[in-house]
């Protein structure tokens, strides 16, 4: 018998987060499932609500309900700045498969706080974009996704 899985899906509305999604959603998730869409602000990053951004900036914010998150205003309110595709990628998964979704947003360092929550979760998977950065920007930067491979306590898929 199938059980239950934690899949998380590393959103930044980059066109490589949304290959992710895609591939996710066709290839990974399946009835059952409980999805997780994790989003990392900067630090810094302006939040509609301050006080939200005090309360969860350490841990992150709690899981969000899908029907919750995609009110412009719970947008808002996170600092969050999404746009429609994705929120209707999201709307037909929920719809037509058998699925949880929850939405849970981090401030800081995308490579920190993705594992963290694949620790913290627990995620059984994670997947995300590829941004296909040049080698002189990988090495000074470093790559989240390879950090990420690297570290995460749970399977990760990097799509292009």
């Amino acid at each position: 018998m199938d059980h239950a899985r934690n899949v998380g899906i590393a959103i930044d509305f980059s066109p490589s987060s949304k290959n992710a999604l895609l591939w996710a959603i066709q290839n990974l998730v399946r009835s059952g499932d409980s999805v997780i869409i994790l989003i990392v602000l900067p630090k810094g990053s302006d939040v509609g609500s301050p006080h939200l951004k005090t309360l969860w900036f350490e841990s992150g914010s709690p899981l969000i309900p899908f029907l919750e998150f995609k009110d412009p205003k719970t947008q808002n309110g996170y600092g969050v700045a999404t746009d429609s595709q994705f929120i209707s990628l999201l709307d037909n998964l929920n719809l037509h498969h058998d699925v949880i979704i929850h939405a849970k947003i981090c401030w800081g360092d995308p490579k920190e706080k993705l594992c963290e929550a694949a620790s913290n979760i627990p995620l059984q998977s994670l997947v995300m974009g590829s941004r296909g950065q040049g080698t002189l920007k990988r090495t000074i930067l470093g790559s989240v996704s390879n950090h990420v491979v690297n570290h995460a306590t749970c399977a990760v898929t990097v799509v292009k």
